[in-house]
């Protein structure tokens, strides 16, 4: 069977599987009949009306307090519900309300004991909250939470409570007025403090402004600073890198000279060991040679000067004797010239007219090899050669009036003219 329950009621179903009980607060629950049983506590709020009749205060004068509480079962918290149904379970609410309203009396009782009737009247607060803090912390260990708890009424049928009462309304009165009094003074002096803060704050912040802005230009002069001296060590550095990367250049170049001189001088070893000293006893073999060869030369040179001159004056006695005897034929020759003009140079020409053809037929006598090439007309063979040579000569009195100016055809048909 299914059992439901308000949110102002718990269920709590125990027997059979049901170990420890199940406690439900606002549900349902399914409940096995004759095997599991089903009971309900009551979750409503509870008034008390706490009533302590003629409790002696701590000065020994009586009084009566009343105060006004709620209270009643927590339901949402699983171990207040499980300590109030073990506390209440099978209860009414009469019953639990008045175990509830004979703790709270009690703690009434001794909060009354522990204070006077001044305290009582003056702080009413403090009363009930002294009363709701230690009646809250024993009421909680039976499940029961404390919603609230007021001081409705405090009374005594004696005269001294009645000046007790008087004596608080003027100590509450003359509180009320030093209070009010203090609270002024308070909120002048607040607004006081308030005026000179704030001045104290405009002073702060001008001063704020003015040291921000002279910090400002020295921060910025020494970044200033800062970056200009960064670029110049820049600068440095680079020069300085360039003057070491200069000088390993300079070291570097002077170690190739060095080098290049050891090798100059080790190639100069070499080719005065290999080339030079060889060569420089060649070269005086050959000047030795050349001197000896010059003096033979110089001797023969001399005695071919001297056989020449010897023959070059016989030559020249011959040439000299031949010269005089052609100058003599040469002589009569002209006397003939000019006694037979024209007919005795066309003797001249004719004379010499067969060593020219001689000349002209000359290499032919001394070629080995003769190739002819033909156009494909005329005639071939050796008589192609014939016929060249004879065209050369019938074209030679051609040459002849050419280069003398006597035309050898115009001569043979004139008379001869003599002297």
């Amino acid at each position: 069977m299914f059992f439901t329950c308000g949110p102002n009621e718990a269920m709590v179903v125990s027997g059979f599987c049901r170990s420890p009980p199940v406690m439900v607060a606002g549900g349902r629950v399914f409940v096995l009949p004759c095997i599991q049983q089903i009971q309900r506590i009551s979750l409503n709020t509870l008034t008390l009306n706490v009533k302590s009749e003629k409790v002696y205060t701590r000065h020994g004068v009586p009084i009566s307090v009343t105060g006004i509480a709620q209270v009643k079962i927590q339901g949402q918290n699983k171990e207040m519900l499980a300590a109030a149904c073990q506390m209440f379970l099978g209860k009414t609410e009469a019953e639990i309300a008045h175990i509830a309203l004979e703790t709270l009396e009690g703690h009434q009782r001794a909060i009354m004991a522990h204070m006077t009737v001044e305290e009582i009247y003056k702080d009413r607060q403090k009363f009930s909250e002294q009363v709701f803090k230690v009646a809250s912390s024993d009421l909680v260990n039976m499940g029961i939470s404390v919603v609230s708890y007021t001081l409705k009424d405090i009374h005594d049928d004696q005269a001294r409570t009645a000046q007790v009462q008087k004596d608080a309304r003027i100590g509450e009165a003359e509180a009320k007025r030093d209070a009010g009094i203090r609270e002024a003074k308070a909120k002048q002096e607040k607004v006081s403090a308030q005026y000179l803060s704030e001045i104290e704050m405009a002073k702060a912040q001008r001063d704020y402004e003015l040291k921000k802005a002279a910090y400002d230009i020295e921060v910025n002069t020494r970044r200033a600073q800062a970056d200009l001296a960064y670029q110049l060590q820049v600068a440095k550095t680079k020069q300085q890198i360039e003057e070491q990367r200069v000088q390993v250049q300079v070291v570097e170049r002077a170690q190739q000279v060095a080098v290049q001189e050891q090798e100059i001088a080790r190639r100069e070893k070499e080719l005065e060991a290999r080339v030079r000293k060889p060569a420089e006893a060649e070269r005086y073999k050959l000047e030795r040679l050349a001197e000896a060869e010059k003096s033979q030369l110089i001797m023969q040179a001399e005695a071919e000067a001297a056989s020449v001159r010897m023959r070059g004056e016989a030559e020249a006695f011959a040439i000299g004797a031949r010269a005089r005897a052609e100058a003599e034929q040469m002589a009569k020759k002209a006397e003939a010239f000019q006694l037979y003009q024209e007919a005795a140079q066309l003797d001249m020409l004719l004379e010499k007219l067969p060593q020219v053809a001689e000349e002209i037929s000359g290499p032919l006598t001394s070629a080995n090899k003769i190739t002819l090439v033909s156009s494909g007309s005329g005639t071939m063979g050796a008589a192609k050669v014939t016929g060249e040579v004879l065209d050369i000569l019938t074209r030679l009195p051609e040459s002849v009036e050419r280069l003398t100016g006597v035309s050898i055809s115009q001569v043979n048909h004139k008379p001869l003219r003599t002297a």
